[in-house]
C-alpha cells in the first residue's frame, strides 16, 4: 500500500501488454468508502429535510412551503399548514448580502407570485382579497394592510416588482433583474453606472448566434491543428527556437544599451538636477541600478538559455519526430479528440451534483435565529459541521480522480498503439479496450495517484483563501511567506502531476502498481533527463504558441463578425467570452496532444533501452523515430571513428617519437641487435674516444 513497502525488484524488464494484474486494490477500497460517505451525506440532507427545504422553498419562520409543517419549539408561526403556499416570497429580493451570498429578507410562503407592479398598500390588500395570497406576514390581516403600524417592516418594500417564479426552484423572482447589478458589479469593477452593464447583456444577448458559431470554429481549429501540427512540426519548432534566441538577444541587448546611455548622458543630467533637487538625483540613481540589475539578469538568462540551445540542439529532432508521430496517433486514433468532451462532461456532472449537495447541506441542521435579522436558519451544530469539510475534499480527490482517469485511459491507448508492431492489427477500439482495462485492473493506481495530488492541492488553496481574506491586514513579511508557500507548494503539484501522469503510461505499460511505476518512470526520465528537458521546454512552447494563435483567430473572425454591430461596448463582452472560451478549448485539445507526446517520449525510451533492432530485439518505434534512432547512430559512430583515429595518432606519437639531431654523432652500444629497444646518446659535438659527455640526453628509440 505504501511506496517503501513495496517487494519488487529495483531492476525491472519492461513486459508491455504482456500480462495484467490489480494494482492497488487497498486505494480502490478506501477510494470506494470515501465515495460512499460522500453518498451519505447527500442521504443525510434528503432525510433531515434540506433538500427539501432547498427545492421546495422555506419561509423566515422554518416553515416548507407546500406541504403541512411540524411545530418547531421555540420558533414562532411554526408548525403551519403551507399545502396551498408553494411560493417563496421576498420582502425586499433586492437586499443582497454579496459576501454570504444570500438575500438579507424576510421569506414568506404564497400562494401566488404578483404577477404585475404593487405601488400602495391599497395594491397590496386587493392582490391579497382577490388572488388569496397574503404578502405580508402571516399574524397580519389582509384587509388591515394600509392601517397596520407593522407593515414598514413585516411586509414587502414598496413598489413591489412583477415577478415569476423559477421553473424548478419555486422562488418568486423579480422580472428585472437589474436590482441583481450589484452582483455583476462586484465582478466587473469597471462598471460604473448600471447603463453601460445593461448594454454589455443586451450585447450578449443580441450576439448569442455568432457567440456560438465562434466557439464551434474554436472546437474546429483545436482539432485541425493537432493534426496539422504533424506536417509542420519541423519548420515550427526551429522557427520558434529561433525566435526565443533572438528575442532573448535582442532584449538583452536593449538593455545594455539603456544602462549605456544612463551612463553617459544621466551623469551630466543628474549634476544639473543636484543644484536644483536632492531627491531627483536619488531616483535617478536608483533607475540607473535597475537598469544594471536587469541587464545583468537578462544577460545570464540568455547565456544559460544558449548553452542549453547548444546542448539540447541535437535533441530537437526527436521532439520533432515525436510530434509527428502523436499526429499519426491521432489519425489512428480518431476516438482521442473526443477525450476532452467526456471528462468535461464527466466533471461537469460531478459539479452539478457537488453544489446540489452543498445547498442542501446549507438548508441542512437545526434551526437557529439570526441574531442580526431575527429570521429563523437552518445551521449544522457539533460533529455535522465538518460534513462540509469532508464534502469539500470530496470535491478535489473526485475531481482529480476524473482528470487521472483520463490520462490513464489516453496512456492506455497510446502505449497500445506504440507496442503493436503491425498497426493494421490494432484493436477495434483501442480507447475503449484501455477504459475497460482500466476499470478491470487499474481504479486503485489511478485512486492512489489522485490523493497524492489532493495532498498538495488543499493545504494551497487553504493558504490562498487565508491570503485573500487577509489582504491589506497583514504585514510584508507574513504576505511575502504566504506567496512563497504558494508558490513552492503549486511547483510541487505541477511536478507531481507530470510524474504520476507517467507514473499511469507505465502501470498501462507493465501493470505494475503506482509507486513501483513511478520509480520505474523516474529512472528512465532521469536517463533521458536533457531530452526530457527538451521535450518539455519546445514542446510545451509550441503548443502555448498553438492556443494562442487560435484564441487570435477566433477573436480576429470574432472582431469581424461583430463589427456590424452598432456599438463598441455592445459586442467587447461577446468578443471577451469568445477569447475565453477559445482558449479553454485548445487548452483542453492541446493538453491530450502533450499527453500523447509524453506518453509516446517514455515508450520510445523504454524500446531504445531494451530493444537495438537487431533479431529478437527490434525496434517498436514508427519509421519516423527509426530514423532519428539512425541518424543518433550515425553520428555516434562517426564521433568514434574521430576519436579511434586521435587515440590511433596518439598512441604512434608515443611509440615512434621523431628527433631532431643536432648536428654531433650517435654511437650504437656493444652486443645490442637491431630492433631492439637501444640507448642512444645524442651529443652534440663528437668527444674523444667516443664516450659521452655528462650533457649528453638519453634517448630510447625501437629502431637503431
Amino acid at each position: 500500500m505504501g511506496c517503501c513497502g513495496s517487494t519488487e525488484r529495483t531492476k525491472r524488464e519492461w513486459r508491455p501488454l504482456e500480462d495484467r494484474s490489480c494494482t492497488d486494490l487497498p486505494w480502490f477500497l478506501l477510494f470506494t468508502v470515501f465515495c460512499v460517505g460522500m453518498g451519505s451525506i447527500c442521504g443525510f440532507t434528503i432525510v433531515t429535510g434540506g433538500a427539501a427545504r432547498l427545492v421546495f422553498g422555506y419561509d423566515s419562520y422554518g416553515n416548507t412551503c407546500g406541504q403541512r409543517n411540524e411545530q418547531i419549539e421555540g420558533v414562532r408561526l411554526s408548525g403551519l399548514d403551507h399545502t396551498d403556499r408553494k411560493f417563496v416570497f421576498f420582502l425586499d429580493p433586492c437586499n443582497i448580502d454579496i459576501v454570504q451570498r444570500k438575500i438579507k429578507s424576510m421569506a414568506l410562503c404564497v400562494s401566488l407570485c404578483p404577477t404585475e407592479e404593487l405601488k400602495t398598500y391599497q395594491d397590496l390588500k386587493r392582490f391579497a382579497m382577490v388572488n388569496g395570497s397574503e404578502l405580508c406576514s402571516y399574524e397580519l390581516a389582509a384587509h388591515r394592510y394600509p392601517v397596520l403600524e407593522q407593515r414598514t417592516t413585516k411586509c414587502p418594500k414598496l413598489p413591489v416588482p412583477p415577478s415569476k417564479p423559477l421553473p424548478v426552484f419555486n422562488r418568486c423572482t423579480p422580472v428585472d433583474i437589474s436590482c441583481y447589478a450589484r452582483f455583476a458589479e462586484a465582478v466587473v469593477t469597471f462598471v460604473g453606472d448600471n447603463s453601460v452593464l445593461h448594454r454589455l447583456i443586451a450585447g450578449v444577448a443580441a450576439s448569442k448566434e455568432i457567440i456560438i458559431g465562434l466557439c464551434v470554429l474554436a472546437l474546429f481549429l483545436s482539432m485541425i491543428l493537432m493534426v496539422i501540427i504533424r506536417y509542420i512540426s519541423a519548420v515550427l519548432v526551429w522557427i520558434l527556437t529561433s525566435l526565443v534566441v533572438l528575442g532573448s538577444l535582442a532584449g538583452t541587448s536593449v538593455l545594455w544599451w539603456l544602462y549605456i546611455d544612463y551612463r553617459l548622458y544621466g551623469n551630466d543630467t543628474s549634476s544639473k538636477v543636484l543644484k536644483e533637487a536632492k531627491e531627483e538625483v536619488e531616483v535617478t540613481r536608483d533607475s540607473g541600478q535597475a537598469l544594471l540589475v536587469y541587464a545583468v539578469a537578462a544577460t545570464v538568462f540568455t547565456i544559460i538559455l544558449l548553452l542549453l540551445m547548444l546542448f539540447m540542439r541535437k535533441r530537437v529532432a526527436l521532439t520533432i519526430a515525436l510530434f509527428h508521430v502523436a499526429g499519426k496517433v491521432f489519425i489512428h486514433l480518431p476516438l482521442l479528440t473526443l477525450q476532452p468532451f467526456v471528462t468535461f462532461f464527466a466533471l461537469l456532472l460531478f459539479w452539478i451534483y457537488w453544489i446540489l449537495v452543498l445547498l442542501f447541506l446549507g438548508t441542512t441542521g437545526n434551526p437557529v435565529e439570526n441574531e442580526e435579522t431575527g429570521l429563523t436558519e437552518f445551521r449544522l451544530t457539533g460533529p455535522l459541521q465538518y460534513l462540509t469539510w469532508y464534502h469539500a475534499v470530496g470535491l478535489v480527490w473526485i475531481s482529480e480522480f476524473i482528470l487521472a482517469c483520463q490520462q490513464m485511459t489516453v496512456a492506455g491507448a497510446v502505449v497500445t498503439y506504440y507496442f503493436t508492431r503491425d498497426k493494421n492489427r490494432l484493436p477495434v477500439t483501442p480507447i475503449l479496450s484501455s477504459v475497460l482495462r482500466l476499470v478491470r485492473y487499474h481504479l486503485g493506481t489511478v485512486a492512489k495517484g489522485s490523493f497524492i495530488i489532493t495532498l498538495v492541492k488543499i493545504p494551497r488553496l487553504i493558504l490562498m483563501y487565508i491570503h485573500n481574506q487577509l489582504k491589506g491586514k497583514e504585514n510584508a513579511c507574513a504576505r511575502c511567506m504566504l506567496k512563497t508557500c504558494i508558490c513552492c507548494l503549486w511547483c510541487l503539484e505541477k511536478c507531481l502531476n507530470y510524474l504520476n501522469q507517467n507514473a499511469y503510461a507505465a502501470t498501462a505499460i507493465n501493470s505494475t502498481s503506482f509507486c513501483t511505476s513511478a520509480r520505474d518512470a523516474f529512472v528512465i526520465l532521469v536517463e533521458n533527463a536533457l531530452r526530457v528537458a527538451t521535450i518539455n521546454a519546445i514542446g510545451d512552447f509550441v503548443l502555448f504558441l498553438g492556443k494562442i494563435l487560435i484564441v487570435t483567430t477566433t477573436a480576429f473572425a470574432g472582431v469581424l463578425l461583430l463589427n456590424y454591430q452598432r456599438d463598441y461596448a455592445e459586442w467587447l463582452l461577446p468578443l471577451i467570452i469568445v477569447c475565453l472560451f477559445s482558449f479553454l478549448v485548445a487548452h483542453c485539445f492541446l493538453s491530450i496532444f502533450e499527453i500523447v507526446v509524453d506518453v509516446l517520449f517514455l515508450c520510445f525510451a523504454i524500446d531504445t533501452k531494451y530493444n537495438d533492432g537487431t533479431p529478437g530485439k527490434e525496434f517498436f518505434m514508427d519509421k519516423a523515430l527509426m530514423e532519428f534512432v539512425e541518424s543518433s547512430r550515425r553520428l555516434e559512430r562517426a564521433v568514434e571513428r574521430g576519436r579511434s583515429r586521435v587515440k590511433e595518432v596518439a598512441s604512434e606519437g608515443a611509440e615512434i617519437k621523431p628527433m631532431m639531431f643536432i648536428p654531433g654523432r650517435v654511437r650504437r652500444i656493444k652486443n645490442q641487435k637491431p630492433g631492439d629497444c637501444h640507448v642512444l646518446y645524442v651529443c652534440p659535438s663528437a668527444t674523444p674516444n667516443n664516450q659521452p659527455k655528462k650533457n649528453c640526453r638519453e634517448t630510447k628509440n625501437n629502431q637503431i
